[in-house]
């Protein structure tokens, strides 16, 4: 397991990065919400309310900032996160 901080503009977040049996399991944490992999599970995260986005095809950090978001929970969306903005974007907007 790999944890990193990520410098932003807005903040600092906490990567997570989780070597599994074939791919890695991704997630940067920021202080009102994270950035997600494929591996979890969008219906869950709305569920208990958090603000996430997912983002797909990714293996590393970098590869999270700068994927377009494919799905944003209510909650993201009411922070004015978009599906088609990068990771990074988005991140930014949970500080």
């Amino acid at each position: 397991m790999l944890i990193e901080n990520i410098e932003l503009e807005n903040g600092t977040a906490m990567g997570l990065n989780f070597a599994m049996q074939n791919a890695s399991l991704l997630v940067i944490r920021a202080d009102r919400g994270f950035v997600m992999c494929g591996y979890l599970d969008m219906e869950t995260a709305s569920a208990l309310g958090d603000v996430a986005v997912k983002v797909k095809g990714v293996n590393s950090f970098e590869d999270v900032l700068a994927a377009p978001v494919v799905e944003a929970t209510p909650k993201a969306i009411n922070l004015g996160i978009k599906v088609g903005m990068t990771g990074k974007e988005a991140l930014e907007l949970m500080f």
